[in-house]
């Protein structure tokens, strides 16, 4: 698949994300965890998953369901949407439009040695996506595209995939609170309705 070289990790999440604090952010393990962390500086909005792969999508999918009226960002590996699949197609059926998926692709398995991942070998998970009946799903993969990913990620209209399509670069690591019990209840403190 396509990768990009003019784009950073780091510097390329900050313009796609348009404003971390108004949503609710799940993340998936290890860097995708790592970005989450360092957009929201862990904050209360953050629900990072740290130790159970493949299941981000599914606890977006449940969150966004559960609070219609937020919006709720899944941030995410390749190689999290490649083990778990199935939530990309349970989550177009169920269409939250609050709902936005957005896919860090760097081709490999970054925090166990850069192995490669399926995408490096051609799966296009932007078209996996779309075939799971996703309408709007989109790659970026030029700092020309990242309006358009900014745009599509911000739009609480419809459910929403960006894949992020980077070359493989070493994790950045960024503290996050790893303590299951204080991360939800600080997350349950964020979905309170504002007094």
């Amino acid at each position: 698949m396509p990768r990009s070289s003019d784009l950073r990790r780091t510097s390329a999440l900050a313009e796609l994300v348009d404003d971390p604090a108004r949503r609710l952010i799940v993340s998936g393990l290890g860097t995708a965890a790592f970005d989450a962390a360092r957009l929201t500086d862990d904050g209360g909005n953050l629900f990072a998953i740290d130790g159970a792969m493949g299941a981000a999508v599914s606890v977006g999918l449940g969150l966004a369901l559960a609070r219609p009226d937020r919006s709720v960002l899944v941030i995410t590996g390749d190689g999290e949407v490649l083990m778990n699949v199935g939530a990309l197609a349970t989550a177009a059926v169920q269409a939250p439009a609050n709902l936005s998926i957005l896919c860090i692709d760097n081709g490999v398995w970054g925090l166990t040695g850069a192995q490669a991942t399926h995408t490096s070998h051609g799966a296009d998970l932007t078209a996996i996506a779309a075939g799971c009946g996703i309408a709007t799903a989109l790659t970026v993969a030029s700092s020309e595209e990242l309006a358009q990913g900014r745009a599509a990620l911000a739009d609480d209209t419809q459910l929403t995939f960006v894949r992020l399509a980077l070359e493989p670069e070493p994790p950045e690591p960024y503290p996050f609170d790893r303590d299951g019990a204080a991360i939800r209840r600080r997350f349950r403190d964020a979905l309170a309705p504002a007094r």
